[in-house]
């Protein structure tokens, strides 16, 4: 028999881990659950577990990021945006439990831990205002001379989100059909756009840079395909407590934009940005035909490798840094409030 690496133990103890958890919190919710009882089911020691996850609300982030990552059964895209719009909605109400049962134990506290620390409720909150960037762009493509959509995509999401805290809080309560007629009933709305926001005239410039530009492989969450981060464009280096910089990246120039996200608390909010970002994408890939998917990308760096590339070398959940570049080098640089739009307008 092969012995495993040190590496691929410690891999293989996680993923052990990430199973014994998922059936503890699944039978006994998170509240109930105790990291023994983690531990015995595992076969591994207390040690084990928390050398591989720092806390349990960690490790819960973590079950609940792995679950919303994984492929679920397609619906119909739709072809204009009430089409979208319904279609999204039924992807996203497909997993919720209309009854009392293990799938509510699981979910059930979810926002309540959410809500336990700022950190993570700052963090979500932000992660609220990607994901509504990311649902408003793909509606703009399937509408392109309506404006801005981000105000809708905020609405459906509201209308969803109260949808499941309701499922979960008053189980037979709503109907998810209803739901689903409602946010296609939406598509009608006509919001003010709200843009730009007024700092962004006070945007310190961009400053020119000649630095090389060699980043590691890595994931673009939107599509569920490798990030091509060598090619020309926006590069933003974004803690979790700063992503609604992104649009001003996005609505400052035609450049393709990668945000890049960053955290303080990697082991934490890490999967919480996973988990969020996932519940959407996999929504909106199923929802909306490709030539629709939104230009954004979103790579997550829980290690900071791709933010070290970027010549970032510490980083916190208030990191707010963006590059310009061209041709695998570094020609523009930016931080701090309103960098975003001054690389991207460069």
């Amino acid at each position: 028999m092969v012995r495993r690496s040190r590496a691929e133990q410690q891999e293989h103890n996680r993923r052990l881990v990430l199973a014994a958890a998922l059936e503890e919190f699944t039978e006994r919710g998170f509240r109930a659950t105790k990291i023994d009882d983690i531990a015995e089911r595992a076969g591994l020691t207390r040690g084990a577990v928390y050398s591989n996850f720092p806390g349990k609300r960690a490790l819960y982030f973590s079950v609940l990021a792995d679950l919303a990552e994984r492929p679920t059964e397609p619906v119909p895209a739709g072809t204009d945006v009430r089409e979208a719009l319904a279609a999204f909605a039924r992807a996203r109400l497909a997993g919720l439990p209309l009854t009392v049962g293990d799938q509510h134990r699981l979910g059930a506290d979810l926002v309540p831990e959410i809500l336990a620390q700022e950190p993570s409720r700052q963090a979500y909150a932000q992660l609220m205002k990607v994901s509504a960037l990311l649902l408003g762009l793909a509606l703009e493509r399937l509408r392109p001379y309506a404006g801005r959509l981000v105000p809708l995509a905020e609405t459906v999401l509201t209308t969803l989100h109260g949808a499941e805290q309701l499922t979960s809080a008053a189980p037979g309560f709503v109907e998810p059909f209803d739901v689903v007629g409602a946010c296609a009933q939406l598509a009608g709305l006509d919001l003010a756009g709200g843009w730009p926001p007024a700092h962004l005239d006070f945007a310190p410039p961009a400053r020119p840079a000649d630095d090389p530009w060699r980043p590691p492989p890595a994931l673009d969450a939107v599509t569920d395909a490798p990030a091509p981060l060598g090619e020309d464009g926006v590069v933003l280096v974004l803690g979790l407590h700063r992503l609604e910089a992104v649009e001003e990246a996005v609505r400052a120039g035609g450049a393709p934009v990668t945000a890049v996200l960053v955290s303080g608390r990697p082991a934490e909010l890490g999967p919480l940005a996973r988990l969020v970002v996932a519940d959407l994408c996999r929504c909106l890939r199923q929802a909306f035909p490709s030539k629709a998917w939104p230009r954004l990308r979103l790579v997550h760096d829980p290690s900071g490798e791709v933010a070290r590339a970027a010549g970032v070398t510490a980083v916190s959940d208030l990191t707010e840094t963006a590059l310009q570049v061209r041709s695998n080098r570094i020609t523009g640089r930016a931080e701090g409030r309103g960098a975003c739009h001054s690389v991207a307008a460069r």
